[in-house]
Parts: structure tokens; C-alpha cells; sequence
């Protein structure tokens, strides 16, 4: 594969020329993941890919070559499916409640995994908040399987899952970036069909591509817009929240419309231990637990099979969270 004509094939696409072939993308982002570019060549090649946007029939060819290179977890015995939450963002003006969420699901005995970067270059990680809660991450597949077996929640690094993947994340700092990279970051799916993703965006045309790969693959998975890139609802204001399934999408929860200007007990300081106090907090009914996130919890009990309906999931999400607002 001649690199450079691929590189003139991108930049000319932005004029209508034509989109890469899917044989040609997925074996080009083979490569990329494999490492096989050479360093000059790749820079060029994802800042041309991020400034003109991918199609989506290229979307679907990286997102093909990643799942042939991912490493495998099998989802734990039972009939509720795995909860995958993709932490990527990190908190910036907002405390970072992905690892709320994974511990409201954990509490109620769903499996939870969590993905994602082990530094927040300059944001509060989802990882330095684990960690306040005694959550560390997993260094091996192996150690990742026996805490979902035996914890129902783990937090696994991507370099652990797709190494290839992390290596380009780590490109960022040196390109100024976001690339192809991160998108496909919020669509890893370590079970392989078996868990439910929890899979978002803070951009709107992100989301939209979003949704029509997972439409056209069939998968299984719940889509909303992030907070600060984080896979959970908004504590001030709820997003739409989806339930996309075997090609169908159907909307769980509206996006409110009014924004709540104050939360007691969540407080304003966003770094990881006073995120994790809260936390605790919320957990033992000392502190009000933020509507939206009953909301989403709600969501994720009902799309991973632990209730048979999104009512039911409502009423368990309430008593959880020692919440009389279950909707």
C-alpha cells in the first residue's frame, strides 16, 4: 500500500472525490493499529482524517480492524449482561461521576467494566477516582477477568484491551488532536456482542455517526450525549438517552429541558477525592443522588436484561438510589 496516495486520496475526499474503499480503509487502519506507518506518514494521515471526517463506510472498516485486533473478556455467567463504560474524557468543569455509575450497577450485582486512559492530561480521570474508592486498574486480561468474576467491576486500561489503540490515544499531546483514535475508543467491546455498551459524545455530529455505525452493525448498545466526554447523564441536565438494538433505536429518556442551577451534596470542587467522598456519600443515602443519573441507571438495568421492561427498571433504580422520583 502506497502510503502517500492514500494520504492524497483523503485530502482530495474533502473536495468530493471519493471516500476510501472499506477493503482499503480496514486494511489501512490494520496497519495504523498494527504500527506499520511510518511516523511522518501517520501524523499526516490522522490530521487529514480529522479535519475532513471519516464516511461512514470508513467508520465501519476501522471499526471492523479494530474488533479483529481487540483482546477478549467473557462476559461473567448469568443472564444480565455486562455494563462496558468508555472513560476517556476525564472532568473538567464538572465532578467525574462515571465511577458513580459503575458502582450503582455494581451494588445492584450487574458486571461493569470500565475502559479507558490512566492519565487526564490536565482532567480529573475516571482512574484517579477509582482509585480514591479502592478501584485499581487491572494490568493483565487475567486480573481483569477474576475482578469481573469475582468484584463485578473493573477498570482495564485500553493499552490492556487494544494496545495498538493506546498507542495512537497517546498521540494527542503531540498532535494537538483529537483523531479517529478516540471515536473508536467509545465503541471497544471486549465481549464481543454480549455486553452493553454505554457509548456517547459531547459533539452532536459525532453522536449522529455514532448512531448510524451502531444502527448498521445491529449491536447492542445505549447512546447520549457525555459529560466532559464521560459516559454519564449530566447531573444539571439530563441528555436524550437511546436504546439502539439490532438496528432499531428507541428513546428511553428525553434531554430535559431546563438546566438545574444547584444540587445539594454535590458541591463544586471537581478533583478525585472530593468526587469520591461525594460518592460514598450518594451511595449511603447521605447525599441527594442527581436525578439524570437515576434516569440512566434506569437505562442500564432495562438494555442489559436485569429487568424485563424500562418501568420496572425505574422502580429499582429509585429504591437504589433512595430516590421517591423514579422518572
Amino acid at each position: 500500500m502506497s502510503y502517500a496516495s492514500v494520504i492524497r486520496e483523503v485530502v482530495r475526499a474533502e473536495r468530493g472525490v471519493r471516500d476510501l474503499g472499506e477493503d482499503e480503509a480496514r486494511r489501512l487502519f490494520g496497519a495504523i493499529l498494527d504500527g506499520g506507518l511510518p511516523e511522518l506518514e501517520l501524523g499526516a494521515l490522522l490530521a487529514a482524517l480529522a479535519i475532513r471526517g471519516e464516511s461512514p463506510q470508513e467508520l465501519m472498516a476501522f471499526y471492523q480492524a479494530l474488533g479483529e485486533r481487540l483482546h477478549r473478556l467473557v462476559a461473567p455467567e448469568g443472564e444480565v449482561r455486562p455494563v462496558v463504560l468508555p472513560a476517556y474524557g476525564g472532568a473538567r468543569s464538572k465532578p467525574n461521576l462515571t465511577p458513580l455509575v459503575a458502582a450503582l450497577l455494581q451494588r445492584v450485582g450487574v458486571p461493569v467494566l470500565v475502559h479507558g486512559t490512566l492519565e487526564g492530561n490536565g482532567r480529573v480521570a475516571t482512574a484517579y477516582v477509582l482509585r480514591e474508592l479502592g478501584v485499581l486498574p487491572c494490568a493483565t486480561l487475567a486480573q481483569a477477568q477474576a475482578a469481573l468474576d469475582r468484584d463485578k467491576l473493573a477498570f482495564v486500561p485500553t493499552a490492556v484491551l487494544a494496545p495498538g489503540l493506546a498507542d495512537l490515544l497517546a498521540l494527542r499531546a503531540r498532535l494537538g488532536i483529537r483523531t479517529t483514535a478516540h471515536l473508536m475508543a467509545k465503541l471497544i467491546d471486549p465481549f464481543a456482542g454480549a455486553g452493553l455498551r454505554v457509548v456517547c459524545s459531547m459533539q452532536a455530529d459525532h453522536l449522529d455517526r455514532l448512531r448510524e455505525l451502531l444502527l448498521a452493525s445491529g449491536e447492542r448498545a445505549l447512546l447520549m450525549r457525555g459529560t466532559d466526554g464521560e459516559p454519564y447523564a449530566d447531573p444539571h441536565k439530563r441528555p436524550r438517552i437511546e436504546y439502539i438494538d439490532d438496528g432499531r433505536a428507541e428513546t428511553l429518556f428525553e434531554q430535559e429541558s431546563a438546566t438545574v442551577e444547584g444540587l445539594a451534596g454535590l458541591g463544586a470542587a471537581t478533583d478525585a477525592r472530593a468526587t469520591a467522598a461525594y460518592i460514598r456519600r450518594a451511595l449511603d443515602g447521605q447525599a441527594p443522588m442527581p436525578l439524570p443519573i437515576i434516569n440512566q441507571l434506569a437505562c442500564c438495568l432495562h438494555a442489559c436484561g436485569f429487568t424485563a421492561d424500562i418501568n420496572q427498571a425505574k422502580a429499582i433504580a429509585a429504591v437504589q438510589t433512595h430516590s421517591l422520583s423514579p422518572a
